[in-house]
């Protein structure tokens, strides 16, 4: 008799582990809800699952509020912000946006929502002109702040304590280089060269009172504020890489402005910078030249001390992410025209930091991804699974790789 039960426990693992298929990653245009990659053997499973297209947040934007994770769906809608839970799946529209119609009778979502910012239970967007808190969970909103004529400016992080957001205002001129040459190739040395002037601010989310807090004439961008301590600002230089030294925070208390990050050798990049989630530390890509050594680098906010992770070519991603323990890094990989011309970069990749060297484990076969939509890895809050955005089944859509092998 127990040898019968033992043999029906077995016979059930083994049905769970077949319940998804074993398929190569991309090439139907329709990918079931849940699949095995056959090339890594990891589980993955689509998050989003109503029609439309989908767009997880920028990588270094905590999407998270508690077990559900919030992200950008466009469909019949127009563009809206949805919640998923990670546990049933269940998808619940958030936002509830009323877009103008196109001359075809098409929602127009160009205004917005946008924003990429989760605190608490709400998340805070941008529609025009206007900022909005919502409830995830009961959809009550909020008119938070809306920006006079003279000051266009964009919101794009919210402090530890969730009392103010920041962001940075532009000018005119810019916004005409931007109209005029729309594609990041065309428009990047030109906002660079111009040194417009670009300022810092600061929106109290509970009196809406604007304050500006820094300017100068060059290129600001890529604003996050502390996750931990909810005066401490990190910014950079936008431009060239190799031009400029990116890494900056200032304090709001003081007003202190701190380079974190100082290149020393020609040819030298660092960019993409993204706080470590205790706040002691901020992480960045780091390549010493460009193009040719890569790095996982790090600087300590307290002393300053630096150190970094080596890794391949291939290995070398667009955006990194870190777990909350700091044990486990994952990447995104890249195509071969991204700056490390990686031959076989294009992978979802979990790394392991052993001595000075990050140990890479293949997650998700990315060959059928175009990565002009850039994956934009996330840890769950779990540290169980990698949630990233793709488009290999020819729109848009957000999924998770499971980081135990099926």
């Amino acid at each position: 008799m127990n040898k019968l039960k033992l043999t029906g426990c077995l016979l059930l693992v083994q049905f769970g582990a077949w319940s998804q298929p074993l398929m190569e990653t991309g090439p139907q245009k329709k990918m079931p809800d849940e699949w095995i990659d056959q090339d890594t053997h990891h589980k993955v499973v689509r998050l989003s699952r109503k029609e439309g297209a989908y767009s997880s947040f920028y990588f270094h934007n905590n999407p998270f509020s508690g077990n559900k994770m919030v992200f950008y769906s466009v469909g019949r809608e127009g563009k809206q912000i949805y919640s998923v839970d990670l546990t049933t799946l269940e998808m619940s529209q958030v936002s509830q946006v009323v877009h103008p119609l196109t001359a075809d009778g098409y929602p127009n979502s160009l205004d917005g929502p946008f924003g990429e910012i989760v605190g608490g239970d709400s998340v805070y967007y941008q529609v025009k002109d206007s900022v909005f808190a919502t409830n995830i969970h009961t959809r009550a909103t909020r008119k938070i702040f809306v920006f006079p004529a003279e000051l266009k400016g964009n919101i794009t992080t919210l402090n530890a304590d969730g009392s103010l957001l920041a962001g940075v205002q532009s000018s005119d001129e810019e916004k005409e280089l931007l109209k005029q040459h729309p594609e990041k190739s065309d428009y990047f040395d030109r906002i660079y060269d111009a040194h417009l002037p670009h300022t810092l601010f600061t929106i109290n989310t509970r009196t809406g009172d604007l304050k500006k807090i820094y300017t100068e004439n060059t290129w600001l961008g890529h604003v996050q504020f502390s996750p931990t301590d909810p005066s401490l600002l990190m910014f950079c230089h936008e431009g060239p890489w190799q031009k400029v030294d990116r890494i900056w925070t200032i304090d709001l208390r003081t007003g202190k402005l701190m380079m974190r990050h100082k290149r020393t050798a020609e040819n030298e990049i660092a960019g993409h910078e993204f706080f470590a989630p205790d706040g002691k530390s901020i992480w960045f890509d780091w390549q010493i030249p460009k193009g040719q050594t890569f790095y996982l680098g790090n600087v300590d906010l307290a002393t300053g001390k630096g150190k970094k992770y080596e890794m391949t070519r291939d290995e070398w991603s667009i955006h990194f992410a870190v777990s909350k323990d700091q044990r486990l890094f994952a990447g995104d990989g890249a195509d071969e025209r991204q700056v490390a011309k990686a031959k076989n970069g294009r992978w979802i990749y979990l790394f392991h930091p052993v001595g000075d060297h990050l140990v890479s484990e293949k997650l998700v076969n990315m060959k059928d991804q175009y990565y002009s939509l850039e994956p934009n890895v996330h840890f769950s809050p779990d540290q169980k699974w990698i949630i990233f955005r793709a488009n290999f089944e020819g729109t848009a859509e957000v999924y998770a790789v499971e980081l135990k092998k099926s």
